[in-house]
C-alpha cells in the first residue's frame, strides 16, 4: 500500500515537473502572426516570391528587448523574397505586402531560429517580434522616405 502511494505521489510530481519544464513564455506563440499596422490607400507594387525587396526592421524579443534596427541604422535590408536568405517568418510573413505598408510579425522559434537560437542576442526557443514597412520591390520603391518611427511603433496586439 505504502509503495503504491509512494508511486502515485512520484508520478504526479514528475508531470507537474514536465508541465513546467515545457510551459510556454508569455508571449511566445506557436504559429506566424502578422499584424498589418498601415497599408497604402492603393497598392500598385506587392511583393512576390523571387522579387528582391528592401525592408526596415525593428526586432524584439517578447520582454520587449530589441536585439536589431534597420531603423536606427538607415539601411534596410535588401534580400530576395522565399529565397531562404533570411529566416521562414519572414519569407512567408511578407508575402503579398504592398510597398509602404507596415506589419508587425510575431515568429514562432521553428520559423526563426529554432532551439538553437542565435548567441548571444536570441536565446534559443525565442518568439520573434518584427516591426516592418516595405521600403521597395525590384528597385521600385516609395516616394518620400517616410519611415516607421518610435513615436508611429504600434506596441498593440495584433
Amino acid at each position: 500500500m505504502k509503495l503504491t502511494s509512494l508511486l502515485s505521489v512520484a508520478t504526479v510530481l514528475l508531470l507537474a515537473f514536465i508541465a513546467l519544464g515545457s510551459a510556454k513564455k508569455s508571449g511566445d506563440v506557436t504559429e506566424l502572426q502578422i499584424g498589418v499596422k498601415y497599408k497604402p490607400t492603393t497598392c500598385e507594387v506587392q511583393a512576390h516570391k523571387g522579387d528582391t525587396v528592401k525592408v526596415h526592421y525593428r526586432g524584439k524579443l517578447t520582454d520587449g528587448s530589441v536585439f536589431d534596427s534597420s531603423f536606427e541604422r538607415g539601411d534596410p535590408i535588401e534580400f530576395q523574397l522565399g529565397g531562404g536568405q533570411v529566416i521562414k517568418g519572414w519569407d512567408q510573413g511578407l508575402l503579398g505586402m504592398c510597398l509602404g505598408e507596415k506589419r508587425k510579425l510575431k515568429i514562432p522559434s521553428k520559423l526563426g531560429y529554432g532551439e538553437q537560437g542565435s548567441p548571444p542576442t536570441i536565446p534559443g526557443g525565442a518568439t520573434l517580434i518584427f516591426d516592418t514597412e516595405l521600403m521597395g520591390v525590384n528597385g521600385k520603391t516609395l516616394s518620400n522616405d517616410k519611415t516607421l518611427s518610435d513615436e508611429e511603433s504600434d506596441d498593440s496586439e495584433l
